[in-house]
């Protein structure tokens, strides 16, 4: 009896402890899409027509590195999370961390952000008090997709990603570059849960190589047109907001009954609003 209420103590605790790490790595995430911004932006204009000289221009620069490295650390500490909790409520936590984005581009002065990016920071701290709160009682499950699904998921993550980043779809390039970076991250991210499932599915590993590889090259492109608020801040929303579907639609995860559960959507709804807050600072700018 005591080995099993052990074991039903330690499960309880994995969530919790998981959504920690989540916050950990979009801590790092944030911070290194700010110092990669910073490196790119004044480098000399990237061509797709010369991807060699593309790399080693990045890896020839030691800011960039230094972003690029704590942005692989960070996601490390994101798969470690994503072996503790669902995927929605992770992802829901490193929505938050797009809030990380707007005190750097402050140069850590939160009073020299506009009113909607101050807005969108007291809107993000309530969605994460609002998801601790729900979070009490069961710990909510997660479970291995169908196959079928998964690949229609990630095929429309992988053609949304690419039409973003050829036609734009109308926006100013540094939106549109950023918005395909996070819809291919969302790929990513999805594969990375795949693969804690284990067995076949790491075969989800190549998927995964594939749609980080595409994305972080299309979000430093995205870094070359615009602040890192506005293309960072748009793919750090996408990259948030479909796996956050993905965890209900593929992944099979129920919300909480009752009042729990509405505390959870409003806690989704409010990072979501947070993020494209932020985001949408740049076009405010731009057409005032």
């Amino acid at each position: 009896m005591l080995r099993a209420g052990t074991c039903a103590t330690l499960a309880a605790m994995e969530t919790p402890f998981g959504l920690v790490l989540a916050f950990v790595s979009a801590l790092a995430v944030n911070w290194a899409y700010a110092r990669e911004h910073d490196a790119v932006a004044g480098m000399a204009p990237f061509s797709a027509r010369e991807p060699l000289r593309f790399v080693s221009t990045l890896f020839a620069n030691r800011r960039w590195l230094v972003g690029f490295a704590t942005e692989s650390a960070g996601w490390l500490v994101y798969v470690a999370a994503l072996r503790l909790a669902p995927i929605s409520l992770v992802q829901a936590i490193c929505a938050s961390g797009i809030a990380v984005l707007a005190f750097v581009s402050a140069q850590g002065h939160p009073g020299r952000l506009a009113r909607p990016a101050q807005a969108a920071v007291v809107v993000a701290f309530a969605g994460l008090v609002l998801l601790s709160v729900s979070l009490t009682g069961e710990p909510q499950l997660d479970h291995a997709p169908d196959p079928a699904a998964v690949a229609l998921w990630l095929a429309c993550a992988a053609a949304g990603g690419i039409v973003l980043a050829v036609s734009g779809l109308g926006l100013v390039r540094a939106a549109a570059l950023g918005l395909a970076a996070g819809v291919l991250f969302a790929g990513g991210d999805i594969c990375s849960k795949l693969v804690g499932y284990g067995g076949t599915w790491l075969l989800a590993a190549l998927a995964l190589v594939a749609f980080y590889v595409l994305g972080t090259s299309l979000l430093q492109g995205a870094f070359q047109h615009g602040d890192a608020l506005t293309a960072a801040g748009l793919a750090t929303l996408a990259t948030n907001a479909v796996p956050i579907a993905a965890g209900f639609v593929v992944f099979g995860e129920e919300l909480p009954g009752g009042a729990k559960g509405t505390l959870q959507l409003a806690a989704f709804a409010s990072l979501v609003v947070s993020g494209a807050l932020l985001a949408g600072l740049k076009k405010r700018a731009d057409t005032a």
